[in-house]
């Protein structure tokens, strides 16, 4: 934050906590221009005691003399950075402990490509103590052609493959210039047009040295043979996991006790069949390309299922590599690990159905006891209206009908917020004085709040203009502070403010929802009881509410969500238990001046005998809007669909106006103007609409000539946008 008004020094500095008061100024420095000028340090704030971290950067001012005479310099809230980057000071320092401590052996490398985009060398940026330990050499930032000029060309051309196609890399192989064998892993990381790629590998020389020398004892002393037989008889028989000796063709050719233990087959079941043979079916097709490969000299792993002897069914890892004759494969049991994991699906899939219905149950509770309320007003008023008329006390007619209205009015509100929140609503995108919006709302929040609710408002000077819909705009931020107002039962302070921002880059990766670029931002904070973070997390969500059943139907702030993402805008949400809440409103900024529109008068303007044609699908809205021009002086057609209305725009008869449903069965609305505008290319349009999924924002739906005005609206609106449009002021 930066602080613009002017107090005396002492006044700020009462805020230093004592462990930070040596680092700023006091008045003996800044008399004798010693005061330091970029400093970090920490306050305890005034209003809410809460710890915050300020970092101040100035200079001073001197006289002709070199006298100094004041201090000029920006103060700023850096408490959340302080906390992302020692946050982030902490992760690296883990990663770091890891990776210089684990055993397994990980380094980042850079391929370096010719002009033809073949790769000729690879230099290793980064590796761990285990690489060193491992490979028997220090390469860090080394190219490999430096320790190694007649490395084979394999590992080039495995790395520049994984480099250039981002597809991973296993495998084991001997580099000659390093005298060893290694066990390989390489992923692509980073930027692909980096070119680097992870490796993690070891060294599984003394395994291939171990299966040399198993080779080699065959032509050596039998007592040696007989040494080694026995050592690799003693793991065969102890080994916990499944070692299997199999045939180029599938065929089982030896087994160890394991598989009696796990998977209760004695030997004399398995030596001689066929491995599918006990392999579920699914499976089969995984399995043959498995020992396949290891008979091509391939090192597959697969996880397929067996059939246990008693009929249930497990799930075995294998790793397999090819002998003389024979692919040696070794199996471990992760059943438990796939059950748990199954187990962890399911509980996902049962919570997200709890949620489901959860939300369902707001939606009955909440949205259908308030259009049931509203509709008993519409129909018990209309109800009155017809027993008084027939009955002739006219007198007491007027105040149903503005109670009848009154519940209409709210109706269509609620199908408003219902709209806003499927992001269904139409809206008009202008530019928008957001000070001159919030400052025309104050007198209506204030009665909105009551006395137990003191309002201050805070303008930015030089607030730029913001691009979003002007009517839905004032409804969320009085929906933001009707919510700050029943979060605080005993009272409290609301403040809302308006300043100017930029999102960067780095902010939109961290939220996915916004673009970067400049914003007008409201935010408003209240004093209240403040909420836990697991109620931070949901207060979006559709139907959510923390109001008793009946009081809320939970559509406020994902009605505000819905309207801001719609918006092309951003909504964040600050809160703690006992500490108030803090809610920022993001507005795209409009890059212009905003124009002020004249104020027109509620009278309904009358028509000059223009003619207008009305496509209208409902036989109550045709009615009433024809009625309300004929009342107007205009002369009316009408026609119930497009079908209908494309014969009368395609013949002579003089039409000046063209009003539409945009939803409409067979064409709809904007086919049907697009038609007439083939014969009549000035014919101006006003499209009415109640639910416009592919009229979202008007800036992309309409054209030159066309205006659009949502469902349910007031007969005086409809006939000042008609006069306007027939003017040509739209």
């Amino acid at each position: 934050m930066v602080w613009m008004n002017v107090h005396p020094a002492r006044v700020f500095e009462d805020l230093v906590i004592s462990e930070d008061r040596h680092l700023v100024s006091d008045l003996e420095s800044r008399a004798g221009g010693s005061a330091p000028t970029d400093v970090e340090y920490r306050i305890r704030r005034a209003d809410t005691g809460a710890l915050r971290w300020i970092a101040r950067k100035g200079s001073i001012q001197r006289d002709e003399s070199g006298k100094p005479v004041s201090f000029a310099g920006v103060a700023r809230d850096v408490t959340d950075q302080r906390a992302a980057r020692d946050a982030l000071a902490r992760s690296e320092e883990r990663f770091k402990t890891i990776v210089e401590t684990i055993e397994a052996a990980f380094a980042v490398v850079e391929v370096k490509f010719d002009a033809d985009d073949r790769p000729i060398d690879y230099r290793f940026l980064e590796a761990n103590p285990a690489f060193e330990r491992q490979s028997g050499v220090d390469l860090r930032g080394k190219w490999v052609t430096e320790y190694a000029p007649d490395l084979e060309q394999f590992w080039f051309d495995t790395y520049g493959h994984v480099a250039k196609s981002g597809e991973p890399a296993t495998f084991e192989s001997y580099a000659e210039a390093f005298k060893r064998w290694f066990d390989v892993r390489a992923v692509r990381v980073g930027d692909p047009a980096d070119r680097q790629i992870a490796i993690f590998f070891s060294d599984s020389t003394p395994r291939k040295d171990a299966e040399r020398r198993l080779v080699e004892l065959k032509d050596t002393l039998e007592q040696e043979v007989q040494a080694r037989t026995t050592e690799l008889n003693r793991l065969w028989q102890t080994s916990p996991d499944l070692l299997l000796l199999i045939d180029f063709e599938g065929y089982f050719r030896r087994v160890n006790p394991a598989w009696t233990s796990m998977l209760g087959y004695e030997p004399d079941e398995l030596i001689g069949h066929h491995v599918n043979e006990f392999v579920l079916t699914d499976d089969h097709s995984e399995t043959v390309d498995a020992y396949t490969l290891a008979a091509e000299g391939g090192m597959p792993r697969i996880v397929n299922r067996y059939r246990h002897k008693d009929g249930s069914v497990r799930w075995i890892s294998w790793v397999a590599a090819q002998g003389e004759d024979v692919t040696y494969a070794t199996g471990r049991d992760v059943t438990a690990e796939r059950q748990q994991a199954a187990e962890l699906a399911q509980a996902h899939e049962q919570l997200r159905q709890a949620q489901k219905m959860e939300a369902v149950g707001q939606l009955t509770g909440g949205i259908a006891h308030d259009f049931n309320n509203m509709l008993t007003g519409v129909i018990g008023s209309l109800d009155l209206i017809q027993r008084h008329i027939k009955t002739g006390r006219m007198e007491t007619v007027d105040r149903y009908v503005d109670a009848a209205n009154t519940s209409a009015q709210r109706a269509a509100a609620l199908t408003a917020r219902l709209l806003a929140f499927g992001r269904r609503q139409s809206l008009d995108l202008k530019p928008i004085d957001v000070n001159g919006l919030v400052s025309g709302m104050e007198d209506l929040l204030r009665r909105t709040l009551g006395e137990q609710v003191a309002l201050e408002t805070h303008f930015a000077t030089n607030l730029w203009a913001g691009h979003t819909d002007a009517h839905q705009l004032e409804s969320a931020l009085l929906n933001l502070c009707i919510n700050a107002r029943d979060a605080m039962p005993d009272g409290g302070k609301l403040t809302v403010e308006t300043a100017n921002t930029h999102l960067d880059e780095r902010y939109a990766r961290e939220h996915t929802d916004v673009s970067p670029g400049d914003y007008v931002v409201i935010c408003v904070s209240d004093t209240g009881i403040g909420m836990a973070p697991s109620t931070v997390e949901k207060v979006f969500e559709p139907f959510f509410t923390t109001k008793p059943v009946g009081q809320g139907t939970g559509l406020g702030l994902s009605m505000i969500y819905g309207f801001a993402r719609q918006a092309g805008g951003h909504v964040r949400i600050y809160s703690e238990l006992g500490q108030g809440t803090t809610i920022k409103l993001y507005v795209p900024r409009f890059e212009g001046e905003v124009e002020v529109a004249a104020g027109e008068g509620r009278q309904a303007p009358d028509g000059d005998g223009e003619t207008v044609l009305l496509v209208e699908d409902d036989p109550s809205v045709r009615m009433i809007v024809l009625e309300v021009l004929e009342e107007l002086g205009y002369v009316s057609i009408e026609a119930s669909d497009g079908r209908a209305a494309i014969p009368i725009l395609q013949s002579d008869r003089k039409i000046d106006l063209l009003i539409s449903d945009v939803g409409l069965p067979g064409l709809n609305g904007r086919q049907i103007a697009e038609i007439a505008r083939e014969h009549r290319p000035e014919l101006r349009v006003l499209f009415i609409t109640g639910y416009a999924q592919n009229a979202a924002v008007r800036g992309g739906f309409l054209d030159r000539g066309m205006e659009m005005m949502t469902k349910p609206f007031a007969v005086d609106a409809l006939a000042t946008k008609i006069r306007q449009m027939l003017q040509g002021r739209n």
